[in-house]
């Protein structure tokens, strides 16, 4: 069976359980209407049959419009049978490339095979590969920060002291009284809650070895740290984004300053200055709270406690503590300065990639915190 459309855009020819559809004349933009009228017209005598031939032999030239309408007849084809296509010319083949790229994708029929059991895979699928792709992203930057302090080595001149200065006061000084608050509170709680398990075997004075240990090794820089993380580590985030969002790093890329020299050296230095300090006062006042706990549930004085203190808690405890420091520190900066950088588009994004460093910040400092109480249990220190 033959028929011809009388615009003469397609041409259809039957054999058994094959139907060849030959595609004729020049397709072009302008006539798009015609195609798609002549291709609804012969659409109904489609169907029935096993394969589907399309011949592109008789086609004179095609645009890039009447491409992007070439491809989803083709996909309506692929609906109907298996879709083979013959005598291809070298124009449309370049064109057919071209168009394509940039075509929006179609879901594959093996997609909608299963939703339920295959979404849960897609999902976590997409999910880790995008957080492949931001730790590579993160571990760019570290190497960039890297060049950049390592040129600042070579060139001290070039360091922006009163920038990090002003950042430590940020991050340093502005941080004491809410430290200082929470270190207490710290120190009062861990006080309390071992005193009234002490007071069960008389073991009253230990308490000073628990406060001792427990509040400068541990307790004390790693709640440091984490209210950092959310006090400093949110704002590096919150002002890199707007600096982006206003476009006042693309004016410092152009004038040719170095972004990590004027804007992610004088944080990340800052933070390794003020939070070893930060530590330090959280330990003098978790410890004061501790003692004043001591002494008004356990009667245990100032100087027992004191002289307890300095006999049986080594100084290896204290030096734990603010060893972990600069690393937690550089943590901070580093994640809070990477995802100010991701910052684009709208103040939501803002919103959004702060969070993001808080979380991240929070998360790494406490698995670091995990790693050395491991690393320090098996040396013995």
């Amino acid at each position: 069976m033959t028929s011809m459309s009388k615009e003469e855009y397609f041409h259809i020819e039957r054999s058994g359980g094959t139907l060849r559809l030959n595609i004729l004349g020049s397709w072009r933009i302008g006539s798009l209407d015609t195609i798609e009228k002549s291709y609804k017209n012969i659409e109904p005598s489609i169907g029935g049959v096993k394969k589907i031939v399309v011949d592109l032999g008789g086609i004179k030239s095609i645009d890039t419009g009447a491409m992007v309408f070439f491809l989803s007849l083709r996909e309506d084809l692929k609906g109907k049978s298996s879709v083979r296509c013959e005598n291809i010319p070298d124009e449309f083949c370049r064109m057919f490339r071209l168009v394509k790229r940039f075509a929006a994708p179609h879901p594959s029929a093996a997609e909608s095979h299963f939703p339920f059991i295959l979404q849960p895979f897609a999902t976590l699928g997409k999910q880790t590969h995008a957080m492949y792709s931001d730790f590579m992203l993160f571990v760019n930057f570290l190497g960039q920060s890297a060049v950049a302090m390592f040129r600042t080595l070579i060139r001290p001149s070039t360091f922006r002291i009163k920038e990090t200065a002003t950042n430590i006061y940020k991050a340093g000084v502005t941080a004491i009284p809410i430290i200082a608050l929470s270190a207490f509170l710290v120190g009062i709680v861990i006080a309390f809650q071992s005193a009234v398990q002490l007071q069960k075997y008389g073991a009253n004075i230990f308490i000073v070895d628990m406060i001792g240990i427990s509040i400068p090794r541990e307790l004390a820089p790693l709640i440091t740290a984490i209210i950092v993380a959310g006090r400093s580590g949110s704002a590096y985030t919150a002002q890199i984004g707007v600096m982006k969002i206003t476009e006042e790093i693309d004016a410092m890329k152009t004038m040719g300053f170095g972004i990590f020299r004027f804007i992610v050296l004088p944080r990340m230095v800052a933070m390794m200055i003020a939070l070893p300090l930060l530590i330090f006062f959280a330990d003098i006042v978790g410890i004061y709270g501790g003692l004043l706990v001591a002494k008004l549930q356990l009667d245990i004085t100032p100087a027992q406690f004191l002289d307890r203190l300095h006999s049986e808690v080594d100084v290896k405890h204290y030096l734990v503590g603010l060893f972990k420091a600069p690393f937690f520190a550089f943590i901070i900066a580093a994640v809070g300065c990477f995802r100010g950088f991701q910052v684009s588009g709208n103040t939501e994004s803002i919103g959004r990639y702060t969070t993001m460093s808080v979380v991240n910040s929070i998360f790494l400092v406490i698995a670091m915190d995990a790693l050395f109480s491991v690393i320090f249990t098996e040396l013995d220190i």
